[in-house]
């Protein structure tokens, strides 16, 4: 009797943010309608939205988008949202929430089942690209530490819990400077909360130290991956990422969900973005 081959396993669905698209020194920038008519152009699953390029949140427009996306045979996956929680205000802190569950509030409107979160940073770099010259590591206000920090993040993330319950909506803590600059910080903050609608957004390029090594500790917890590329060279920095072995440290957790790509290097996006899909669909196509 030959034996019953074992179901094959579904591949993981690509996304692209908007962000791929997007160049901050440009005068003008693709819309998000137009980003969405390109990543349907360009073969992806589903696109995630970043709330920074959303110019119109009105009640209509989101619908409108919501079926166009349906129209195009894509998933609106995700948002990334901006927030800081590491003040030492509490009235800077309860603003910052207010911001975050409305972000939560759009990802419901939209159908949007994850949002991306910070912890947010000190903001005592002189700008983003003095951050990036000292790798992603800023000094604490004066008069604290960075363990004055994690109390405030994890009480601010708690507040936006009842909101995310009720819509239905996943926040995804992101490695993305801050006090979850490391695999450590970002655990730290999300086993204190300890809820399943606070998980982890991993994103692929911003550990620069030890890089698989704290993929691997968060991927456990992981529910979105932003997947980075840097063709013609990134703008801070370029990694040398190995995303097959990216992939098999994401396989062995059962990490099922989307890899959305966010391309952060100089080369056009009109080029860039299809051969990144391409170099993602390989390493997770099986």
């Amino acid at each position: 009797m030959t034996a019953t081959p074992p179901p094959r396993r579904r591949p993981n669905p690509i996304a692209t943010s908007t962000y791929s698209f997007f160049n901050f020194a440009a005068e003008s920038n693709p819309t998000v309608d137009e980003c969405l008519e390109k990543a349907a152009e360009m073969g992806f699953d589903g696109v995630e939205l970043l709330e920074l390029q959303m110019h119109q949140k009105e009640p209509g427009y989101l619908q409108r988008l919501k079926r166009r996306a349906f129209e195009l045979g894509l998933d609106l996956c995700g948002i990334s949202t901006h927030q800081s929680f590491v003040s030492p205000d509490p009235d800077e802190r309860r603003k910052n929430v207010d911001l975050t569950i409305a972000s939560i509030e759009l990802a419901y409107s939209l159908g949007i089942p994850t949002i991306r979160v910070n912890t947010g940073r000190w903001g005592t770099s002189e700008n983003f690209d003095v951050l990036m010259a000292n790798r992603g590591i800023e000094p604490p206000l004066e008069g604290y530490a960075d363990e004055d920090g994690y109390p405030w993040v994890i009480e601010a993330l708690t507040q936006c819990l009842p909101a995310a319950e009720r819509c239905g909506v996943v926040l995804g803590l992101e490695n993305h400077w801050g006090l979850a600059r490391t695999a450590e910080g970002l655990l730290r903050i999300v086993q204190a909360v300890d809820s399943p609608h606070l998980r982890v957004t991993m994103d692929t390029g911003n550990f620069l130290e030890d890089i698989y090594a704290q993929l691997e500790a968060i991927a456990p917890h992981t529910v979105f991956v932003q997947a980075k590329t840097y063709f013609g060279g990134g703008d801070w920095y370029t990694l040398d990422l190995d995303y097959s072995r990216i992939a098999d440290i994401l396989r062995k957790v059962d990490y099922r969900g989307y890899i959305s790509l966010e391309f952060e290097g100089r080369e056009d996006p009109n080029t860039a973005v299809p051969k990144s899909l391409e170099l993602l669909r390989k390493a997770f196509g099986h």
